[in-house]
């Protein structure tokens, strides 16, 4: 079973993803909290697997919750997804920075819930192509020149190559594409990229690739 904890302010909102996941045959609520601190205290004693969190809330806000998160080691194999009402949120980037492993407009459909529950769990992308695009050209549009990371340094060609893909928004399957490669080897050569690079998940991939300069908005064409 895969376990969840809801974190929103909002009791319609938790009351809505709970019934929706809840009629899942793998998933299973396990919680709730209506601050970033009642997460905390609910993730450090029911361990969860995934904790969907709200972006703003009263008390502990979600982005400085997951801050915390990332920094415990206890917490260390809880996914974090923020939950959000506008695409991108100003806060999203930063929250991906900070280690969450995506986000979620609150009105998204029922069955992109329940996949995005489980593709997180499982490891795999949880922002959409489309979704990563468009939150890294906004992000782009009001920051500064990258500098180049030496952390990349580590990294084999193929391996910046397949950064900077994952980086403009690519799925596995596209990543294979691109390189004329199978997907199970795209899904190897971002794996052990991610391990070099220390990033939680691909959403931190992506952030790494364009904060060293790997990816800029329009690259591809």
């Amino acid at each position: 079973m895969i376990r969840v904890l809801l974190a929103d302010d909002q009791l319609l909102v938790r009351a809505g993803f709970r019934a929706l996941l809840d009629a899942q045959p793998d998933i299973e609520v396990v919680g709730e909290a209506a601050d970033g601190e009642e997460a905390l205290l609910a993730l450090r004693d029911l361990c969860p697997d995934t904790v969907l969190m709200d972006i703003r809330m009263p008390v502990l806000d979600g982005l400085a919750a997951t801050r915390q998160i990332t920094e415990d080691p206890r917490l260390s194999a809880v996914k974090v997804v923020m939950l959000t009402t506008s695409e991108p949120d100003e806060y999203v980037f930063e929250a991906i920075r900070c280690g969450a492993s995506g986000f979620l407009l609150k009105d998204t459909e029922p069955e992109e819930l329940v996949r995005a529950v489980r593709a997180v769990v499982e490891g795999d992308a949880l922002l959409s192509p489309g979704a990563t695009r468009r939150l890294i050209a906004e992000f782009a549009a009001r920051s500064k020149e990258p500098v180049a990371d030496g952390a990349l340094a580590a990294l084999t060609e193929r391996e910046r190559e397949v950064t900077a893909l994952v980086g403009h928004g690519m799925s596995n399957e596209e990543v294979a594409r691109r390189l004329v490669v199978s997907p199970l080897t795209a899904k190897t050569h971002v794996s052990r990229t991610m391990v070099k690079l220390g990033a939680r998940d691909r959403a931190q991939l992506a952030v790494l690739a364009y904060e060293s300069g790997l990816v800029r908005p329009g690259w591809l064409g």
